[in-house]
């Protein structure tokens, strides 16, 4: 059973507490995200579940890499949780999410990704431009 199939009955990869199939699924099948805190839970989830077609979409054009530059990590990634630390916008077309990001490679350690990412709208859709990583 593919990860995709194994979530859509159970709480979403975004730990935002709602059922995978009422939270980050449908714009994961096309609807438009409502806002920047939206895409980073849904492009969460989209790593969890090894979706890269998805991030390569929900990504700026003008910094997405190439398809096969896209790094959804090593098969063995495990992706543990996701913590909201802020998030907001700067008008209609801007925004900002920090996170941190919690995941093991096979038996290793869990890592944390601390980020403050950067999101644009254009044409009524939020696009993940770059983050900045924080050091641990």
């Amino acid at each position: 059973m593919s990860r995709k199939k194994q979530a859509q009955g159970a709480v979403c990869p975004c730990e935002s507490g709602r059922p995978y199939r009422d939270c980050c699924e449908p714009y994961h099948q096309g609807a438009a995200a409502p806002t920047p805190e939206a895409l980073m839970r849904s492009r969460y989830s989209a790593y969890a579940l090894r979706l890269s077609l998805y991030l390569l979409a929900t990504w700026h054009p003008s910094t997405r890499p190439p398809p096969d530059e896209v790094d959804l990590g090593e098969t063995r990634t495990a992706w543990l949780g996701l913590r909201i630390v802020r998030s907001g916008q700067s008008g209609e077309e801007e925004g900002i999410v920090e996170f941190v990001a919690r995941y093991r490679v096979g038996g290793a350690s869990a890592v944390r990704l601390h980020e403050t990412s950067r999101f644009v709208r254009e044409h009524g859709a939020w696009f993940y431009v770059d983050g900045v990583i924080k050091s641990n």
